[in-house]
Formats: C-alpha cells, sequence, structure tokens
C-alpha cells in the first residue's frame, strides 16, 4: 500500500514535519516520489516507522535510533515490547495490524487487560485504536483481511472476559441489546453488554442485523428498562432518523441508547429519540 505523509502522521502519531526531519537529517526513510513530489511511503516504511516510535517513546534518542540497523531496531524493540509490557502500546496495537502479528496483538492486549482492565483497556486503547483503523480505511490504506483479523482478536477477548461473569437473576428488570438490520459491527455493542454484565445488570444480547418486527416482540415479551443499539454502517439521514422515530414510537417511555458513528452524525436530528453513548460514564447513567 501506498501512504501520504499525512496518513503516518494520523498512523503513528508524529507529525509529519517531524518525519521530514528524521528523513532528511537522518536518512530513516527513503519513500518514492509521485510526478508532482509528493512522497509516498510503503507498508515496510509504516512498519518502520512505528518501531522507531516504539523506542523513541521508551526514551532512546532519535539519533541513535538512525545508527540502528533494521536487524538492531526489531531486536531491540522487542527487549523494549518484554521489559516495558505498556510501553508504546498503541504502536505495538498499530503494528500488529499492519503486519498480521496475532502474539503482538494478543499479548499487548492481554498485558492491557491484565494491568488496566477492560472497560479503561476498551476506552482508552481500543477505541482510539479502532478510530484509527478507521482512519485506514478513509485512505484506503488496510485490507479487510488486517481488519476483520484483528476485529475478531477483539472479539474474542471481549466475549471471553463476558464468560467469565455471572448471569444475573432472571427475575430482574433487563436491559435489551441488538443492532439494526444489516448492520454487523458488533464490538462496541459487545462491550456494551460486558459492562452492564460486570455491574451486575441483568442483559438480554440479541447481536447482529435483528429483524425489526422480530425485535419489537422480543421488546413486548420482555418489557426492559432500557434498549441499547449501535449504528456504525453508512446510512443517509432520513434511513437513521426514520428507523429511530419508529422504534421511538414502539417502546414508548423506555429510554433508547445508542453509539456509533451514524448516531455521532445525525446527533441533531436524533435527539429526541436517542441518548447518544460517547463515554463509559453514559453507560453508567443507564437505568439499572
Amino acid at each position: 500500500m501506498a501512504y501520504k505523509i499525512k496518513d503516518l502522521e494520523k498512523l503513528s502519531g508524529i507529525k509529519a514535519h517531524t518525519i521530514r526531519v528524521w528523513e532528511k537529517r537522518y536518512g530513516l526513510f527513503c519513500p518514492q516520489r509521485t510526478d508532482t513530489k509528493r512522497r509516498l511511503y510503503s507498508d515496510q516504511e509504516l512498519i518502520q516507522l512505528l518501531n522507531v516510535c516504539i523506542l523513541y517513546n521508551s526514551g532512546i534518542k532519535i539519533s541513535h535510533i538512525a545508527l540502528m540497523d533494521d536487524f538492531y531496531i526489531q531486536n531491540k524493540v522487542t527487549e523494549v515490547m518484554i521489559g516495558t509490557p505498556l510501553n508504546s502500546s498503541s504502536e505495538k496495537l498499530l503494528l500488529s495490524l499492519v503486519s498480521i502479528d496475532e502474539q503482538l496483538f494478543s499479548d499487548t492486549l492481554d498485558l492491557l487487560i491484565q494491568k488496566k482492565g477492560l472497560p479503561l483497556t476498551f476506552s482508552n486503547y481500543l477505541i482510539p485504536f479502532l478510530n484509527r483503523i478507521g482512519v485506514m480505511w478513509l485512505v484506503g490504506t488496510i485490507r479487510p483481511c488486517q481488519e476483520h483479523f484483528i476485529s475478531n482478536i477483539i472479539r474474542q477477548k471481549v466475549i471471553s472476559s463476558y464468560d467469565k461473569l455471572p448471569i444475573p437473576d432472571k427475575n430482574q428488570e433487563a436491559v435489551l441489546l441488538f443492532l439494526p438490520e444489516n448492520e454487523w459491527h458488533e464490538l462496541g455493542l459487545l462491550f456494551y453488554n460486558y459492562i452492564l454484565r460486570f455491574k451486575k445488570k441483568r442483559t438480554v444480547y440479541l447481536g447482529q442485523s435483528m429483524p425489526y418486527d422480530d425485535l419489537i416482540k422480543c421488546f413486548n415479551l420482555l418489557n426492559p428498562s432500557a434498549v441499547i443499539t449501535s449504528w456504525l454502517t453508512i446510512a443517509d439521514q432520513k434511513t437513521v432518523l426514520n428507523y429511530f422515530q419508529r422504534l421511538k414510537k414502539d417502546v414508548g417511555d423506555v429510554p433508547i441508547y445508542a453509539g456509533g458513528a451514524q448516531i455521532s452524525k445525525y446527533q441533531s436530528s436524533l435527539k429526541d429519540f436517542v441518548i447518544e453513548i460517547n463515554s463509559l460514564s453514559d453507560i453508567d447513567n443507564i437505568p439499572l
């Protein structure tokens, strides 16, 4: 894949000006040039930059890193990863995505969960990481296999943590969680479900692409205290607004909570029907 310097800035967190300085002063990168002299960087140079970031953020001066060959840099990165497991976690997660390295991603995520717990790991590391993946989609620098690879590992970790929690009393009021029909991006919803179960709240998780009529039948059967959903897949404003207008009419006074890019995008139109989920504190406000 070919990356512009602004892509590298967004993906690494290193300013484009700094990347240019490192390139010119230390010869760290050798990008190709377009006919208009714009820099284009390869997958390998992105990996190189992420490795440099890991060493730089661990306290090694860029002038010293520039003297290292690729083999030494890789060994030093491994040493840093082993010695300080929480250092540069964001770069490790992204590096594992680019190189499709399951061991690196899994080890980094396991250590974060062990030290920080799943809620803080998700909010402070995984959400920013997933946002960076979103940027990679926008600039066309991520393959579907890479996104599916990472998403499924995260999904497995959340489900594994969820399975360790006790099942609440079936006589409790429930919170109903689902994704609208043709919506398949469930990581956020899985996490909402985990947080509520962690707080010993009874949840009923219906999962992906729930047919509307069946959703309402389940709602009437359960009489839940709240409904939670998420909408990431691109849709026009009218479609999203009509859906939640209809849902609000059918669920009455029961609050509807929703997260995802499309909810944020159309929040001004949805505010009378949906309570937007922006953070962990919004989950805390859900009726228990």
